[in-house]
């Protein structure tokens, strides 16, 4: 063997020796990152246990806040449909109430209608009853055409 090489061997080794961590150096790392790493499953665990219940709570805040607004708007058009329906049944009162009274002038008219003409007939039937008879009364000329 070429002692350069063995040179250049024996100096690759010592390099990485001195960049060795010592062993209790190590431990100690190695027992700080158990640490942590027990401490993160501590706060996962717990997140776990509350994270749903939290953000069930932060849904149910945000939809109470969006749905606030739509709750009163359709508080509000209810009213304005109910106020809308008493108005359409009032004047569907009216106009039914006012069908009836023209009916009620209909037959009004009728019955004046047909009494002036029971009239007219009872005096046609007086005039025509003294025509007919003869007691001397007046004469009566009929006019041809």
């Amino acid at each position: 063997m070429d002692p350069d090489a063995i040179k250049r061997a024996q100096a690759r080794i010592d390099q990485a020796a001195s960049g060795r961590i010592e062993p209790a150096a190590l431990d100690a790392a190695l027992e700080r990152a158990r640490e942590q790493v027990e401490a993160l499953a501590a706060t996962t665990a717990e997140l776990e246990a509350t994270l749903p219940s939290r953000v069930g709570d932060a849904v149910e805040d945000g939809l109470r806040a969006q749905v606030l607004p739509v709750g009163r708007n359709l508080a509000e058009i209810r009213g304005l449909m109910n106020q809308v329906i008493r108005r359409l049944e009032r004047v569907e009162g009216d106009l039914l109430a006012e069908r009836h009274a023209r009916v009620d002038d209909l037959a009004l008219l009728v019955d004046l209608v047909t009494s002036g003409w029971r009239g007219v007939e009872q005096r046609l039937v007086k005039i025509e009853q003294r025509l007919a008879s003869d007691d001397g009364g007046a004469a009566v000329y009929r006019i041809a055409g």
